[in-house]
C-alpha cells in the first residue's frame, strides 16, 4: 500500500501545484487512498519532497531532481557538459572541469545525492568530492564514468 501511495504522490506532485499537506491528503483521498495527514507528512519526509516557489505565488511541493527522470537527466547533462577528467586521491575524487564549470558540476553532483558522496567543494575548474573511503571513491569514479560515456 505504501509503495502505491508514494507512487501516486509522485504523480500528483509532478502534475499539480500542491501547496499544503492537507491539499495532498485530499487529492490522495480522491484517488482512493484514505490516509491521515500524519501519514502524508511521513511520506513527504521519506520521499524528500521539497517546497519550491510556485508560478502563481506561494510554494508547492516538488520532487528532488533525482526522483524526477527529467530532473536527473538535467543533472547528468550538466555533469557531462562540464566534465574533463577525474582521478582518485585517497577518499577524494578530483574532477577536472572546463574553466568556470566546477560550481555547476559540483552542484549537479550534490543534487544527484549519490550514496558515495559526502560532499563536494568547487573551485574554477576543479571539484574535490569527498567520499567515506577509498573504495567508495573508486565506486563513485566508476559510476560517474558510466554517466560521461
Amino acid at each position: 500500500m505504501k509503495t502505491k501511495r508514494q507512487a501516486k504522490i509522485r504523480e500528483l506532485v509532478r502534475d499539480n501545484d500542491i501547496e499544503t499537506q492537507n491539499a495532498l491528503t485530499q487529492m490522495l483521498a480522491q484517488a482512493g487512498f484514505d490516509v491521515a495527514q500524519a501519514t502524508v507528512s511521513r511520506d513527504i519526509h521519506e520521499m524528500k519532497l521539497t517546497r519550491v516557489p510556485a508560478a502563481k505565488g506561494g510554494y508547492k511541493y516538488a520532487l528532488m531532481p533525482q526522483e524526477d527522470e527529467a530532473g536527473m537527466a538535467r543533472l547528468t547533462r550538466v555533469f557531462k557538459d562540464g566534465f574533463v577528467s577525474m582521478d582518485c586521491a585517497g577518499s577524494l575524487l578530483v574532477i577536472r572541469t572546463f574553466n568556470g564549470m566546477a560550481m555547476a558540476v559540483a552542484a549537479a553532483l550534490d543534487a544527484m545525492r549519490l550514496p558515495e558522496v559526502v560532499g563536494s567543494i568547487a573551485g574554477d575548474d576543479v571539484v574535490m568530492c569527498a567520499t567515506k573511503s577509498e573504495s567508495k571513491a573508486a565506486d563513485l569514479m566508476e559510476r560517474l564514468k558510466r554517466i560521461v560515456l
